[in-house]
């Protein structure tokens, strides 16, 4: 069922895209060819094929997870200021 020109009208404005009378014919014919591509698509049967995340058997190359860096916990809070072991003394910022 092709789309009127009301239909493309309507789904302009909903979509809030400025079409103008001359406009409407070119966007109508490119809206019934992309529906008319998804008809053809839900006509191939596709019982029994899965579904696949990429259209290539391919895998990612995964690093080793290594630790690269070294910890420095202890220096850092050594000279923050800290009201208790663990907890740090900030500046009030909610008045």
């Amino acid at each position: 069922m092709p789309l009127t020109h009301q239909d493309v009208a309507r789904i302009a404005q909903l979509s809030r895209i400025a079409v103008t009378d001359a406009e409407i014919e070119a966007v109508g014919a490119q809206l019934n060819n992309i529906f008319g591509l998804i008809e053809k698509m839900q006509a191939v049967n596709t019982d029994g094929i899965e579904p696949m995340a990429h259209p290539q058997d391919v895998s990612l190359r995964l690093r080793e997870d290594v630790v690269t860096e070294t910890n420095h916990r202890e220096a850092y809070q050594a000279v923050a200021p800290m009201v208790e072991k663990g907890l740090f003394l900030v500046p009030k910022v909610i008045e």
